[in-house]
Protein backbone atom coordinates (compact mmCIF):
# COMPACT_ATOMS: atom_id res chain seq x y z
CA UNK A 1 0.00 0.00 0.00
CA UNK A 2 1.44 3.31 -1.06
CA UNK A 3 0.04 6.78 -1.64
CA UNK A 4 1.14 10.38 -2.03
CA UNK A 5 -0.29 13.78 -1.19
CA UNK A 6 -2.65 14.99 1.48
CA UNK A 7 -5.33 12.46 2.45
CA UNK A 8 -8.80 13.03 1.03
CA UNK A 9 -10.39 11.07 3.86
CA UNK A 10 -9.36 9.94 7.35
CA UNK A 11 -10.45 6.42 8.32
CA UNK A 12 -11.17 5.93 12.02
CA UNK A 13 -10.36 2.33 12.92
CA UNK A 14 -10.72 1.42 16.61
CA UNK A 15 -9.56 -2.14 17.34
CA UNK A 16 -9.89 -4.38 20.35
CA UNK A 17 -9.04 -8.08 20.30
CA UNK A 18 -9.51 -8.05 16.52
CA UNK A 19 -6.68 -10.45 15.57
CA UNK A 20 -8.91 -13.13 13.96
CA UNK A 21 -10.43 -10.65 11.50
CA UNK A 22 -8.00 -7.74 11.18
CA UNK A 23 -6.01 -9.22 8.30
CA UNK A 24 -9.06 -9.26 6.01
CA UNK A 25 -9.91 -5.68 7.00
CA UNK A 26 -6.37 -4.50 6.21
CA UNK A 27 -6.38 -6.30 2.86
CA UNK A 28 -9.66 -4.66 1.92
CA UNK A 29 -8.27 -1.20 2.64
CA UNK A 30 -5.10 -2.05 0.71
CA UNK A 31 -7.29 -2.86 -2.30
CA UNK A 32 -9.20 0.45 -2.34
CA UNK A 33 -9.33 2.10 -5.76
CA UNK A 34 -9.03 5.49 -4.02
CA UNK A 35 -5.49 5.56 -2.54
CA UNK A 36 -5.49 9.04 -0.99
CA UNK A 37 -6.53 8.23 2.56
CA UNK A 38 -5.03 7.96 6.01
CA UNK A 39 -5.88 5.30 8.56
CA UNK A 40 -5.96 6.21 12.24
CA UNK A 41 -5.79 2.83 13.95
CA UNK A 42 -6.28 2.59 17.69
CA UNK A 43 -5.45 -0.49 19.72
CA UNK A 44 -7.86 -0.09 22.63
CA UNK A 45 -6.30 -2.38 25.20
CA UNK A 46 -6.21 -5.57 23.13
CA UNK A 47 -5.14 -8.82 24.82
CA UNK A 48 -4.39 -10.70 21.61
CA UNK A 49 -2.16 -10.09 18.60
CA UNK A 50 -3.99 -6.96 17.39
CA UNK A 51 -1.15 -4.63 18.42
CA UNK A 52 1.63 -6.41 16.50
CA UNK A 53 -0.58 -6.65 13.40
CA UNK A 54 -1.24 -2.91 13.49
CA UNK A 55 2.42 -2.08 14.06
CA UNK A 56 3.50 -4.24 11.13
CA UNK A 57 0.90 -2.53 8.95
CA UNK A 58 2.09 0.94 9.95
CA UNK A 59 5.70 -0.01 9.25
CA UNK A 60 4.94 -0.90 5.65
CA UNK A 61 2.48 1.92 4.90
CA UNK A 62 3.11 5.55 5.84
CA UNK A 63 -0.62 6.31 5.56
CA UNK A 64 -1.28 4.32 8.75
CA UNK A 65 -0.88 6.11 12.08
CA UNK A 66 -1.20 4.24 15.36
CA UNK A 67 -2.83 5.50 18.54
CA UNK A 68 -2.78 3.46 21.73
CA UNK A 69 -5.21 3.52 24.63
CA UNK A 70 -5.87 1.45 27.71
CA UNK A 71 -9.31 0.03 26.99
CA UNK A 72 -11.42 3.10 27.66
CA UNK A 73 -14.15 2.00 25.26
CA UNK A 74 -15.47 2.70 21.79
CA UNK A 75 -16.68 6.29 22.29
CA UNK A 76 -13.45 7.48 23.89
CA UNK A 77 -11.53 5.77 21.09
CA UNK A 78 -13.57 7.47 18.38
CA UNK A 79 -13.21 10.86 20.04
CA UNK A 80 -9.44 10.42 20.20
CA UNK A 81 -9.20 9.32 16.58
CA UNK A 82 -11.44 12.05 15.17
CA UNK A 83 -9.38 14.65 17.06
CA UNK A 84 -6.19 13.49 15.35
CA UNK A 85 -7.58 13.23 11.81
CA UNK A 86 -6.10 15.51 9.13
CA UNK A 87 -8.74 15.27 6.43
CA UNK A 88 -11.96 17.28 5.98
CA UNK A 89 -13.78 13.94 5.68
CA UNK A 90 -14.03 11.34 8.45
CA UNK A 91 -14.75 7.71 7.59
CA UNK A 92 -15.56 4.77 9.85
CA UNK A 93 -14.38 1.22 9.47
CA UNK A 94 -14.72 -1.74 11.80
CA UNK A 95 -11.74 -4.03 12.28
CA UNK A 96 -13.80 -7.16 11.65
CA UNK A 97 -15.43 -5.97 8.42
CA UNK A 98 -14.40 -5.93 4.76
CA UNK A 99 -14.71 -2.89 2.48
CA UNK A 100 -15.22 -3.60 -1.20
CA UNK A 101 -12.61 -1.98 -3.48
CA UNK A 102 -14.74 0.94 -4.66
CA UNK A 103 -16.22 1.86 -1.28
CA UNK A 104 -14.17 5.00 -0.59
CA UNK A 105 -14.13 6.13 -4.22
CA UNK A 106 -17.90 5.87 -4.58
CA UNK A 107 -18.57 7.80 -1.38
CA UNK A 108 -16.07 10.51 -2.25
CA UNK A 109 -17.66 10.89 -5.70
CA UNK A 110 -21.08 11.29 -4.14
CA UNK A 111 -19.90 13.92 -1.65
CA UNK A 112 -17.98 15.82 -4.34
CA UNK A 113 -21.01 15.83 -6.65
CA UNK A 114 -23.58 16.71 -3.98
CA UNK A 115 -22.26 19.50 -1.82
CA UNK A 116 -25.49 19.62 0.19
CA UNK A 117 -24.94 16.10 1.57
CA UNK A 118 -23.21 16.16 4.97
CA UNK A 119 -22.77 12.41 5.42
CA UNK A 120 -23.27 9.17 3.54
CA UNK A 121 -23.03 5.45 4.01
CA UNK A 122 -23.22 2.55 1.57
CA UNK A 123 -25.25 -0.54 1.01
CA UNK A 124 -24.21 -3.51 3.16
CA UNK A 125 -24.13 -7.28 3.02
CA UNK A 126 -24.05 -9.34 6.20
CA UNK A 127 -21.71 -12.32 6.46
CA UNK A 128 -21.82 -15.15 7.31
CA UNK A 129 -25.28 -15.03 5.77
CA UNK A 130 -28.08 -14.99 8.38
CA UNK A 131 -30.85 -17.55 8.27
CA UNK A 132 -33.80 -16.81 6.00
CA UNK A 133 -36.35 -14.48 7.57
CA UNK A 134 -34.00 -13.11 10.21
CA UNK A 135 -34.13 -9.54 11.46
CA UNK A 136 -30.64 -8.98 10.05
CA UNK A 137 -31.83 -9.62 6.50
CA UNK A 138 -34.80 -7.29 7.00
CA UNK A 139 -32.46 -4.59 8.27
CA UNK A 140 -30.11 -5.20 5.33
CA UNK A 141 -32.95 -4.79 2.80
CA UNK A 142 -34.24 -1.71 4.61
CA UNK A 143 -30.96 0.17 4.84
CA UNK A 144 -30.00 -0.74 1.26
CA UNK A 145 -33.19 0.99 0.11
CA UNK A 146 -32.38 4.33 1.76
CA UNK A 147 -30.57 5.86 -1.18
CA UNK A 148 -31.93 9.42 -1.13
CA UNK A 149 -31.95 12.05 1.64
CA UNK A 150 -35.76 12.06 1.74
CA UNK A 151 -35.80 8.32 2.45
CA UNK A 152 -33.22 8.69 5.22
CA UNK A 153 -35.24 11.48 6.83
CA UNK A 154 -38.50 9.54 6.43
CA UNK A 155 -37.11 6.48 8.22
CA UNK A 156 -34.88 8.36 10.66
CA UNK A 157 -36.69 7.02 13.74
CA UNK A 158 -37.17 3.44 12.52
CA UNK A 159 -33.53 2.55 13.19
CA UNK A 160 -30.13 4.08 12.47
CA UNK A 161 -30.45 4.76 8.70
CA UNK A 162 -26.70 4.68 7.98
CA UNK A 163 -24.63 1.63 8.87
CA UNK A 164 -21.99 3.07 11.18
CA UNK A 165 -18.96 1.20 9.75
CA UNK A 166 -19.82 2.65 6.31
CA UNK A 167 -20.19 6.27 7.44
CA UNK A 168 -18.29 9.18 5.88
CA UNK A 169 -19.14 12.58 7.35
CA UNK A 170 -17.90 16.06 6.54
CA UNK A 171 -15.72 17.16 9.41
CA UNK A 172 -17.24 20.63 9.68
CA UNK A 173 -20.74 19.15 10.15
CA UNK A 174 -19.39 16.53 12.58
CA UNK A 175 -17.70 19.15 14.73
CA UNK A 176 -20.65 21.55 14.55
CA UNK A 177 -22.88 19.01 16.33
CA UNK A 178 -20.26 18.05 18.90
CA UNK A 179 -18.80 14.86 17.42
CA UNK A 180 -19.24 11.57 19.25
CA UNK A 181 -20.79 11.65 22.73
CA UNK A 182 -21.00 9.01 25.41
CA UNK A 183 -24.72 8.85 26.26
CA UNK A 184 -24.79 5.23 27.53
CA UNK A 185 -26.63 4.48 24.27
CA UNK A 186 -25.72 3.88 20.61
CA UNK A 187 -23.14 6.55 19.77
CA UNK A 188 -23.63 6.16 16.02
CA UNK A 189 -27.40 6.73 16.12
CA UNK A 190 -26.96 9.65 18.50
CA UNK A 191 -24.60 11.30 16.00
CA UNK A 192 -26.97 10.72 13.07
CA UNK A 193 -29.94 12.15 15.00
CA UNK A 194 -27.96 15.26 15.96
CA UNK A 195 -26.86 15.77 12.36
CA UNK A 196 -30.48 15.54 11.23
CA UNK A 197 -31.66 17.90 13.97
CA UNK A 198 -29.06 20.42 12.75
CA UNK A 199 -30.54 20.30 9.25
CA UNK A 200 -27.86 18.08 7.68
CA UNK A 201 -28.88 15.93 4.73
CA UNK A 202 -27.66 12.34 4.56
CA UNK A 203 -27.95 9.40 2.20
CA UNK A 204 -26.43 6.06 1.20
CA UNK A 205 -24.55 5.13 -1.95
CA UNK A 206 -26.95 2.80 -3.81
CA UNK A 207 -24.42 -0.03 -4.15
CA UNK A 208 -23.45 -2.72 -1.67
CA UNK A 209 -19.86 -1.77 -0.85
CA UNK A 210 -19.36 -3.11 2.66
CA UNK A 211 -19.28 -6.64 4.06
CA UNK A 212 -20.62 -6.48 7.62
CA UNK A 213 -19.49 -9.38 9.81
CA UNK A 214 -21.93 -11.06 12.19
CA UNK A 215 -20.98 -12.95 15.32
CA UNK A 216 -21.03 -12.95 19.13
CA UNK A 217 -17.94 -10.71 19.22
CA UNK A 218 -20.01 -7.71 18.03
CA UNK A 219 -20.61 -4.96 20.59
CA UNK A 220 -24.22 -4.77 19.47
CA UNK A 221 -24.64 -8.38 20.57
CA UNK A 222 -22.92 -7.98 23.94
CA UNK A 223 -23.81 -4.54 25.29
CA UNK A 224 -27.11 -3.11 26.53
CA UNK A 225 -26.14 0.26 25.08
CA UNK A 226 -27.10 -1.16 21.65
CA UNK A 227 -30.26 -2.95 22.79
CA UNK A 228 -33.89 -2.11 21.93
CA UNK A 229 -34.45 -0.15 25.15
CA UNK A 230 -31.45 2.10 24.48
CA UNK A 231 -32.59 2.82 20.92
CA UNK A 232 -36.13 3.55 22.10
CA UNK A 233 -34.90 5.99 24.75
CA UNK A 234 -32.84 7.83 22.16
CA UNK A 235 -35.73 8.04 19.68
CA UNK A 236 -38.07 9.39 22.33
CA UNK A 237 -35.55 11.98 23.51
CA UNK A 238 -35.18 13.43 20.01
CA UNK A 239 -38.87 13.18 19.09
CA UNK A 240 -39.85 14.99 22.28
CA UNK A 241 -37.39 17.77 21.50
CA UNK A 242 -39.37 19.58 18.80
CA UNK A 243 -39.94 16.82 16.25
CA UNK A 244 -43.67 16.56 17.02
CA UNK A 245 -45.86 19.63 16.37
CA UNK A 246 -47.20 21.25 19.51
CA UNK A 247 -50.92 21.32 20.19
CA UNK A 248 -51.79 18.13 18.30
CA UNK A 249 -53.15 14.99 19.99
CA UNK A 250 -50.50 12.28 20.09
CA UNK A 251 -51.62 8.88 18.79
CA UNK A 252 -49.63 5.63 18.77
CA UNK A 253 -50.42 3.32 15.85
CA UNK A 254 -49.86 -0.12 17.29
CA UNK A 255 -51.54 -1.60 20.35
CA UNK A 256 -49.23 -4.60 20.48
CA UNK A 257 -45.97 -5.20 22.33
CA UNK A 258 -43.94 -2.62 20.39
CA UNK A 259 -46.57 0.11 20.57
CA UNK A 260 -47.21 -0.40 24.27
CA UNK A 261 -43.50 -0.30 25.07
CA UNK A 262 -43.04 2.88 23.06
CA UNK A 263 -46.00 4.56 24.75
CA UNK A 264 -44.78 3.50 28.18
CA UNK A 265 -41.32 4.87 27.44
CA UNK A 266 -42.80 8.09 26.11
CA UNK A 267 -44.83 8.67 29.25
CA UNK A 268 -41.94 7.77 31.56
CA UNK A 269 -39.33 9.89 29.76
CA UNK A 270 -41.64 12.84 29.28
CA UNK A 271 -42.48 12.89 32.95
CA UNK A 272 -38.86 12.59 34.08
CA UNK A 273 -37.88 15.41 31.72
CA UNK A 274 -40.62 17.69 32.99
CA UNK A 275 -42.37 17.81 29.63
CA UNK A 276 -45.01 15.12 30.02
CA UNK A 277 -47.36 14.80 27.08
CA UNK A 278 -50.10 12.24 27.18
CA UNK A 279 -50.87 9.62 24.57
CA UNK A 280 -54.43 10.46 23.54
CA UNK A 281 -55.23 7.23 21.67
CA UNK A 282 -53.93 4.07 20.03
CA UNK A 283 -54.81 2.73 16.57
CA UNK A 284 -54.83 -0.92 15.57
CA UNK A 285 -56.14 -3.14 12.79
CA UNK A 286 -56.98 -6.04 15.12
CA UNK A 287 -60.74 -5.87 15.82
CA UNK A 288 -60.18 -7.63 19.17
CA UNK A 289 -58.22 -4.61 20.43
CA UNK A 290 -60.66 -1.89 19.35
CA UNK A 291 -62.20 -0.17 22.35
CA UNK A 292 -59.58 -1.42 24.81
CA UNK A 293 -57.93 1.05 27.17
CA UNK A 294 -54.10 1.22 27.29
CA UNK A 295 -52.29 3.64 29.58
CA UNK A 296 -55.56 5.55 29.87
CA UNK A 297 -56.05 5.84 26.10
CA UNK A 298 -58.65 4.13 23.92
CA UNK A 299 -57.77 1.92 20.92
CA UNK A 300 -59.35 3.24 17.69
CA UNK A 301 -59.94 1.90 14.19
CA UNK A 302 -57.94 3.62 11.39
CA UNK A 303 -61.14 5.06 9.93
CA UNK A 304 -61.79 6.85 13.22
CA UNK A 305 -58.68 9.02 12.80
CA UNK A 306 -59.96 11.82 10.53
CA UNK A 307 -62.64 12.72 13.08
CA UNK A 308 -60.39 12.27 16.12
CA UNK A 309 -59.32 15.44 17.91
CA UNK A 310 -61.81 18.24 18.30
CA UNK A 311 -59.48 21.13 17.52
CA UNK A 312 -56.43 19.64 15.77
CA UNK A 313 -55.42 16.72 13.57
CA UNK A 314 -53.74 13.93 15.49
CA UNK A 315 -50.03 13.33 15.14
CA UNK A 316 -49.17 9.65 14.89
CA UNK A 317 -46.15 7.53 15.75
CA UNK A 318 -46.16 4.19 13.94
CA UNK A 319 -44.88 1.56 16.39
CA UNK A 320 -45.58 -1.85 14.87
CA UNK A 321 -42.92 -4.53 14.67
CA UNK A 322 -44.63 -6.96 12.28
CA UNK A 323 -42.64 -7.38 9.02
CA UNK A 324 -44.34 -5.51 6.18
CA UNK A 325 -46.71 -3.60 8.46
CA UNK A 326 -44.98 -0.25 8.01
CA UNK A 327 -45.74 -0.03 4.28
CA UNK A 328 -49.35 -1.15 4.81
CA UNK A 329 -49.92 1.50 7.46
CA UNK A 330 -48.38 4.18 5.25
CA UNK A 331 -50.75 3.25 2.44
CA UNK A 332 -53.72 3.39 4.80
CA UNK A 333 -52.73 6.80 6.16
CA UNK A 334 -52.15 8.19 2.69
CA UNK A 335 -55.64 7.05 1.70
CA UNK A 336 -56.99 8.86 4.77
CA UNK A 337 -55.28 12.10 3.73
CA UNK A 338 -52.35 12.10 6.17
CA UNK A 339 -48.84 13.15 5.06
CA UNK A 340 -45.67 11.52 6.35
CA UNK A 341 -43.48 13.63 8.66
CA UNK A 342 -46.10 16.38 8.62
CA UNK A 343 -48.73 14.11 10.23
CA UNK A 344 -46.91 10.97 11.30
CA UNK A 345 -43.54 9.25 11.66
CA UNK A 346 -42.54 5.59 11.76
CA UNK A 347 -40.67 4.69 14.94
CA UNK A 348 -40.37 0.92 14.45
Amino acid sequence: MTGAGAPRVSILLPCRDAEPFLGACIESLAAQSEPRFEVLALDDGSRDGTGPLLRAWAERDARVRLVERDGSGIVAALCRLSGEARSPLLARMDADDVARPDRLAAQLRLLARRSGIAACGTGVRYFPRPRHGSGYLRYERWINGLTEPAAVERDLFVECPIAHPTLIVRRDAFEAVGGYRDTAGPEDYDLILRLSAAGCRMTNVPQVLHEWRLGPHRLSERSDRYGPDAFRRLKIAYLANGRIPAGRPLVIWGAGKVGKAFARGWLEQGGSAGRARSVEAFVDLDPRKIGQNIHGAVVLRPEDLPAFGASARPYMLLAVGTPGARSEIREALQALGFAEIEDYRAVA
